[in-house]
């Protein structure tokens, strides 16, 4: 039985292994020479227009990629029969930027028709979004092959909520093959984009039966967000972020925690571990080092779950599954 189990866990580790061999740098270098310069043109012309839109692509790669693995099926629409990932409330109205992503593709199939597959088009979008805000590139390991499944029903499972604790924020990631290091560091990706208010409205007017406000909230900036937000759950009302800095990729983020500006639970929780909240410490105190370290945690990110080889298939259209 020993035995069995010991082979067992070699074939996983090799199966592991190959995976990540079949995604490879410069993947598209014969077969579609131009597909990165393409993403990162239509990326560029987006950012140009609305510099919010790099958040979303950044968080649309994450969403994709925690469920399911990194295989396009967040960009699959609904049908009458299927509620697709995008529907769902953890995605919807709060996932944008598709857009950017057909239009790629759109360009990509008139030049390499059937070639380079829209998880690696996304991929290849949340690390150009991540670059044109201020943070830093990386190569995309690429060879990734579409799914041909999405279910709202899986979201609520596999994506953190913004009212996780740190616990269950080092559980979920932990999940996903992520140390709590990593968990924080990717938590930064909250230092650019938007949220809207119906998603943390509960720390402004009904924390728990005691009291109204979360008291872990600086009441400056709770008195701010009350003006942007009157209690009433309208579900069109969005706020930055990161308010100091909401397009830039940097630190202010970890700043805002250490001031109890942390938007979200999920955000404000990491102060109340003392390994994490040591990190946040490091964070804000060190850039450079932060971004590295977000960089290298997004290779790792894009190499979830992945389909490579023959599974899966090359979508025409990143929105429909083929015929």
């Amino acid at each position: 039985m020993k035995k069995l189990l010991v082979c067992a866990a070699l074939v996983l580790v090799s199966l592991s292994r190959c995976i990540e061999s079949q995604l490879e740098v410069g993947f598209y270098e014969d077969s579609c020479e131009m597909a990165e310069f393409i993403v990162k043109d239509e990326v560029t012309k987006a950012l140009d227009k609305d510099k919010g839109l790099a958040a979303g692509l950044v968080r649309m790669h994450f969403h994709d990629c925690f469920v399911r693995g990194c295989d396009g099926s967040v960009l699959i629409d609904s049908t009458p029969s299927n509620t697709a990932e995008k529907d769902s409330p953890a995605n919807n109205p709060s996932l944008r930027g598709f857009e950017v992503i057909d239009n790629a593709k759109t360009r990509l199939e008139a030049m390499c028709k059937g070639v380079v597959s829209c998880a690696d088009i996304l991929a290849f979008a949340a690390r150009d979004s991540v670059e044109i805000t201020g943070g830093c590139g990386y190569d995309v390991p690429a060879g990734r092959r579409d799914g041909r499944v999405s279910l709202a029903s899986e979201t609520l499972t596999n994506l953190p909520p913004p009212s996780f604790n740190v616990d269950q924020l080092t559980q979920n990631f932990a999940n996903k093959g992520f140390t709590q290091l990593e968990m924080v560091t990717l938590s930064g990706a909250h230092t650019i984009g938007r949220s809207h208010c119906t998603s943390f409205s509960n720390r402004l007017y009904s924390f728990n039966a005691t009291v109204d406000q979360d008291p872990s909230l600086d009441s400056r900036y709770a008195a701010i967000l009350k003006q942007q937000c009157p209690q009433g759950n309208d579900p069109t009302l969005v706020v930055p972020m990161d308010p100091p800095s909401p397009n830039t990729m940097d630190t202010s983020y970890y700043q805002g925690i250490i001031a109890n500006r942390g938007l979200f639970t999920s955000d404000q929780t990491l102060l109340t571990n003392p390994t994490t909240a040591n990190q946040v410490n490091q964070n804000a105190r060190n850039p450079f080092i932060w971004k590295n370290n977000f960089a290298t945690a997004m290779v790792k990110m894009g190499k979830i779950g992945v389909l490579t080889g023959i599974a899966g298939e090359i979508r025409a259209n990143c929105r429909v599954i083929n015929g």
